[in-house]
């Protein structure tokens, strides 16, 4: 007779099994085996309905258990369950939103590698969070110790979901804390000494606030006298300029207010996963759709060839694949060297179903130092291919305006604006020479 620890075994060395070959491999009964499942409680997920139905082994994940519940935030601020997260032995998860109906994931569902502690932000967390007994380092963590820090302290990730119970608890016992501008430096300052060191990669030092009935991203650059501190400062300007001249092309791009408050350059950016004080929004960058669905980032990957595929696959409609191409285009002809997939993001409109949100680090990353150094790189705006022929005039009209609206602005230095010139004039004849 068959046991339950033979039955975990089997499961365990395999990725997912029907009850049928189950039956087979442990040589006993259909009525053996389902007992046997009955018996394993939640060390067994169970995938599916009817005859299709497929078992696998449970993970369990130490004070989360094997089953983790999840939930959304509507948008008039009103949480609901939304299903439950189901580890498993030999990786990745199952999510059930209903009895067996639910999608199983490689690794981590799209939605929470998102919401995972990433970039400038992320890398405190384990410190911000000692009790969590987290690896020091965000680079260094598995999926597991992901889950954790979303399960136990994740009431205020990007998008609308929320996993597990405690931070589910955190969310309604949380009050918002508007802040003013004129605690932008303190906030500043203290989000500077919860990191260790200087902000890596290019990383824009942030934090969040909720002022003026606005949630809000507030990017800042440090008031000392240092070249690249000020280099920093001009770029926020242009990212705030950038954005407008996305809007000004008819395609959405997050809102913006440049702020300047002793000394630091504030860029505020409202979040468009937030509605009102407590309301949320489903919201996937393409990384995390990428990743998933499509396995296509990688050497020779662009914003324009991800587009092609989602819409051949449908999964969005023409006239955002069109906006998605003219968004790489500007930001090739502005300079903005950092058009990876993070830096992309849909709203959820059903099951691979997604729709352009907002546009937003847009800016001229060709300037970025590198760490305190100022590097000057050449700027080569690039014609137009078979891909972008439909976008690269409207394309190269806005950012050609972009470089010259940089021309005025004062808050820019001299010898700033006349590396933009440079760049207009790049610009402009190309344009001349390119028969569209």
């Amino acid at each position: 007779m068959a046991t339950l620890e033979q039955l975990l075994a089997v499961l365990g060395r395999q990725v997912e099994v029907k009850g049928g070959e189950l039956a087979t491999q442990l040589r006993v009964s259909r009525p053996t085996v389902s007992r046997l499942l009955a018996s394993a409680g939640p060390s067994v997920c169970r995938m599916g309905q009817g005859p299709a139905t497929r078992y696998a082994r449970a993970r369990s994940i130490a004070a989360l258990g094997e089953q983790i519940p999840l939930y959304r935030v509507g948008e008039t601020g009103r949480p609901s369950e939304a299903g439950i997260l189901y580890p498993l032995w030999n990786g990745g998860c199952w999510v059930a939103q209903a009895e067996g109906v639910g999608e199983r994931f490689a690794g981590l569902p799209p939605f929470a590698a998102d919401m995972s502690p990433q970039g400038y932000l992320g890398r405190g967390f384990a410190s911000r969070h000692p009790e969590l007994g987290l690896p020091p380092r965000i680079t260094d963590w598995t999926e597991d110790h992901q889950l954790i820090a979303l399960a136990l302290r994740g009431d205020d990730c990007v998008g609308d979901r929320i996993i597990g119970a405690a931070s589910l608890d955190r969310f309604l016992a949380s009050p918002l804390r508007p802040a003013t501008e004129a605690q932008y430096p303190e906030l500043a300052r203290s989000s500077m000494s919860s990191e260790a060191g200087s902000s890596a990669g290019g990383e824009q030092p942030k934090f969040t606030a909720y002022t003026e009935g606005r949630h809000v991203l507030v990017k800042f650059a440090a008031n000392d006298d240092g070249a690249a501190a000020q280099r920093w400062r001009e770029l926020l300007v242009c990212e705030g300029l950038a954005l407008e001249a996305v809007r000004a092309a008819g395609i959405p791009a997050a809102a913006t207010r440049s702020l300047r408050v002793e000394g630091y350059q504030f860029l505020e950016v409202e979040r468009f996963d937030r509605i009102g004080e407590r309301g949320r929004k489903a919201l996937l960058s393409l990384k995390a759709i990428d990743n998933e669905y499509l396995g296509h980032e990688g050497k020779g990957s662009t914003w324009t060839s991800a587009a092609h595929y989602l819409q051949q696959s449908q999964s969005i409609s023409d006239e955002d694949a069109r906006r998605i191409r003219w968004l790489d285009t500007f930001g090739q002809l502005t300079g903005n060297t950092d058009r990876h997939f993070g830096n992309l993001s849909f709203f959820e409109e059903g099951p691979k179903r997604f729709k352009l949100a907002p546009a937003y680090d847009m800016l001229p990353m060709m300037f970025a130092p590198v760490g305190t150094t100022i590097v000057e790189r050449a700027f080569e705006p690039r014609p137009p291919t078979s891909e972008t022929l439909d976008v690269w005039s409207d394309a190269a009209r806005h950012a050609l305006a972009y470089w010259t609206r940089l021309l005025e602005a004062q808050e820019l230095s001299q010898a700033f604006r006349a590396r933009c010139a440079q760049c207009r004039d790049s610009l402009a004849a190309l344009m001349q020479r390119t028969p569209v």
